[in-house]
Parts: C-alpha cells; sequence; structure tokens
C-alpha cells in the first residue's frame, strides 16, 4: 500500500470514527435517547411504532438505536416465536435497555421450497405476504434461504428507512430455490 493510499484510509477511517462518536450527541441534541433490546432469539426484529429499525443483535451483541424521547410501542418480531409487544418510556440522553426471551411457536411441516434475496442492504426487513420474516443478510447466504411451504407469495423487502426496494408475487414450489435479487 502506498502512503497515499494509507493517509487516505486512515483520513477516512478518522472521519467516521467522529461522527460515530457525535451520533450520541446528536440524538441527545435532538431531545432523543436510546433503546438497546437485548432478545433471544437476537435476530428478533426491532419494531418502534410499527417502523423497523434492525435486528435486536449483531452477532450476539445488542444493538442500540436512537428514538425519540417520550413513550413509544415496541415490538418483537421473529418468524418462529410469538410476537411480544410492550410499551417503553425512553428519556433524553439516555438508554433504555429492554430483555426478553420470545416464546417459540409450532415448527413448520414439510414439504418446503427456499426463497432467497440478494443484492439488498444487509439490515432491509424482508416481509411475505405482510408478515416480518428477518433482515436480508439472513437469507442470501450458500446455505441460507427462507424455507416456505409451496404456493403463491407476496414479497416486500424495505430498507430500514422504511422504502420499498422490492414488491413482487411468487409461486414456490417444493424443492426449489427462488432467489430474489435487487433492482
Amino acid at each position: 500500500m502506498t502512503k497515499r493510499r494509507l493517509i487516505l484510509l486512515l483520513s477516512a477511517a478518522s472521519v467516521f470514527m467522529s461522527l460515530l462518536a457525535l451520533s450520541p450527541l446528536r440524538a441527545q441534541q435532538a431531545g432523543g435517547g436510546f433503546l438497546k433490546v437485548k432478545a433471544n432469539p437476537g435476530r428478533a426484529g426491532v419494531f418502534v411504532d410499527g417502523k423497523y429499525l434492525g435486528p435486536a443483535a449483531n452477532f450476539a451483541r445488542a444493538r442500540t438505536y436512537p428514538v425519540a424521547a417520550g413513550e413509544h410501542e415496541l415490538i418483537l418480531r421473529e418468524p418462529r416465536y410469538q410476537e411480544y409487544k410492550t410499551t417503553v418510556k425512553i428519556e433524553s440522553g439516555k438508554t433504555t435497555t429492554v430483555s426478553q426471551s420470545l416464546q417459540p411457536l409450532a415448527l413448520a411441516k414439510p414439504p418446503f421450497g427456499r426463497l432467497k434475496v440478494a443484492g439488498f442492504e444487509k439490515y432491509a426487513s424482508v416481509y411475505v405476504n405482510g408478515a416480518y420474516m428477518g433482515h436480508a443478510d439472513e437469507f442470501n447466504g450458500p446455505n441460507q434461504g427462507l424455507l416456505l411451504n409451496p404456493g403463491d407469495y407476496a414479497v416486500m423487502v424495505a430498507s430500514q428507512a422504511g422504502s420499498t426496494l422490492l414488491e413482487e408475487k411468487v409461486t414456490l414450489r417444493q424443492g426449489q430455490v427462488l432467489t430474489l435479487r435487487a433492482k
């Protein structure tokens, strides 16, 4: 690596770290606080006032999200578990931590097809027939995919900001691996 490239890389890293350090300050100045969810399973989706924020954890480490001060509806969703719903109070400049273990549902019975998504941002939310199924990163690896019974499905992928990235009706057959790609 050349000296010039190293300097550029270090400068970019410095700017990134500065922005990261200012994030709590910006949330505090805006009158907001933070929500940290310790959920089992960690891949559960965190929804505040109906808006998807992202997964509860990343690599078994709880994630913290900036949230406006006040009372909010918190929902934890994971397709293999019962939905958890509660109200949380976020205080300006403080972190509110919620710990919750979700209760498992009965396992689906075969036959299955496998639905995969590719080319989307890591934490884009994936919905099948209007129900949250997880984030895109869970369904794009070589041995990953959402197991679904054969049938017709409406699939939607949305960014963390809430914009629709893909909306498609698909038919999944037994044993089929169907990959939906970002356009």
